[in-house]
């Protein structure tokens, strides 16, 4: 089962669409009203809380991209056949 899970998301991510979507993303998140949410005058560990923002987006749009370029060089696997009986 975790396998076929799997499996979709790696044919999920091979879509064109799909990347598409994440690059929307990221231009909305890094646009007016994102920016005006988090451009607050309040420090968490000592940073300020727009520079967490710009850091941690920075950070998971990288991982996306990450999980994009494995899901490319993965192979297919070869369609099963179920046999009716």
């Amino acid at each position: 089962m975790l396998t076929n899970i799997h499996t979709r998301i790696r044919q999920r991510m091979r879509l064109k669409e799909s990347w598409i979507i994440f690059f929307i993303m990221g231009i909305i998140m890094m646009n007016f009203p994102f920016l005006q949410i988090f451009n607050k005058p309040l420090l968490i560990g000592g940073f300020p809380l727009l520079f967490l923002y710009y850091t941690v987006g920075w950070a998971v749009s990288i991982g996306i991209i990450y999980l994009f370029t494995i899901a490319l060089h993965t192979p297919e696997p070869p369609p099963t056949e179920k046999k009716k009986q």
